[in-house]
C-alpha cells in the first residue's frame, strides 16, 4: 500500500487554518481519498492536556520560553508516534492544523530562540518526519487583527501577544516559504472563504 500524504496548514492568527482544513478534508474525501484531520498542539488526550497548558495556562502559571517550546515538542512527539505515522503507514492522508513550521515561526522568529536548535529538537521529536506539502495561509497584518477582534471567547496566550510579535512570526513564515518552494505553497487568505478554498484545492491538486 502506498504511504499517505502529510499536508500541514500554517499561518498567522486569524488566517483561517481550521476552517480550511475541514473544507479541504471534505473535498479530498469526495474524491475517494481517506483523510485524517488533527491539530497542534492536540490530537490525543495527552496532547490536548498540553494544549490547555500552552494556550490557557491550565497549570496555573505561564511556561517560560524554553519550557514552552519543549511542551510543544513533547506534544508533537506523541502526536507523530500515536496518530500521524500510523495513519500515513496505512495509506491515509493526514491534514494537520499547524506543525513544525509554527515552532520555527512562533518560538524562533517570534520569541527569538535559535532556529538551528529548534530544527534539531524538532527532528528528534518527530523522528525526522516533515510534511510533504505545507499550505501557508498568508494574511495582511490588519486583516489578521480584525479577525482576532471578532473572535468569540477568551483570547489565548498567543493571540494576546503584541503586534510586533505577530509581525515577526508572519515575516518568518514568508521567509521559510521562500526558502523551501518545493514544500510550501503560499495562499492568499485575505479574500472570501470560497476564494481561499479554491486556491488551496488547486495547490493540492497541482502537488499530487
Amino acid at each position: 500500500m502506498a504511504r499517505g500524504k502529510f499536508i500541514t496548514l500554517e499561518g498567522p492568527e486569524g488566517a483561517g487554518k481550521s476552517t480550511h482544513l475541514s473544507r479541504l478534508a471534505e473535498a479530498l474525501r469526495a474524491r475517494g481519498i481517506e483523510v485524517l484531520t488533527t491539530r497542534e498542539p492536540g490530537g490525543t488526550p495527552l496532547c490536548e492536556a498540553v494544549r490547555g497548558i500552552l494556550q490557557f495556562n491550565a497549570a496555573g502559571e505561564a511556561p517560560q520560553t524554553r519550557a514552552e517550546v519543549l511542551l510543544f515538542l513533547a506534544s508533537r512527539a506523541q502526536l507523530v508516534a500515536q496518530v500521524i505515522e500510523p495513519a500515513l503507514a496505512r495509506g491515509t492522508w493526514v491534514l494537520c492544523d499547524r506543525f513544525c513550521d509554527s515552532t520555527f515561526a512562533y518560538q524562533g522568529y517570534g520569541r527569538g530562540l535559535e532556529l538551528a536548535q529548534l530544527h534539531a529538537l524538532n527532528a528528534f521529536a518527530t523522528a525526522g518526519l516533515m510534511p510533504d506539502l505545507t499550505l501557508l495561509l498568508d494574511i495582511p497584518e490588519a486583516e489578521s487583527a480584525r479577525r482576532l477582534a471578532e473572535r468569540k471567547g477568551p483570547a489565548d496566550r498567543f493571540e494576546q501577544e503584541q503586534a510586533a510579535f505577530h509581525r515577526r512570526l508572519a515575516e518568518g513564515f514568508r521567509e521559510m516559504a521562500a526558502a523551501e518552494p518545493a514544500r510550501f505553497r503560499v495562499i492568499d487568505s485575505s479574500g472570501s472563504e470560497a476564494q481561499t478554498a479554491e486556491q488551496i484545492l488547486a495547490a493540492v491538486e497541482s502537488f499530487t
